[in-house]
């Protein structure tokens, strides 16, 4: 069986946002979407439910992108 990045979906409020998505990127998710209800054995209602997390775990994953946020949120010499 496939070791898929993504884990179970937690349930959480969400905040609505609308985008379009090539029909490849959409085949992909549901394909994605069928193969983690059956590594999971938690069905999956709505693939664009894996959006988010997808999102969240390749922010996560980017070294770069860690920095820079941290480095932003560092208070800067002088102000408080």
């Amino acid at each position: 069986m496939a070791k898929l990045k993504l884990g179970a979906i937690e349930d959480d409020k969400p905040v609505k946002i609308a985008h379009e998505l090539p029909a490849s990127v959409h085949r992909d998710l549901v394909a994605y979407a069928e193969i983690l209800a059956q590594e999971t054995a938690q069905p999956i209602g709505e693939p664009a439910k894996l959006i988010a997390p997808m999102l969240a775990r390749f922010m996560a994953a980017d070294r770069s992108f860690r920095k820079a946020r941290r480095a932003r949120q560092r208070p800067i010499e002088g102000e408080e």
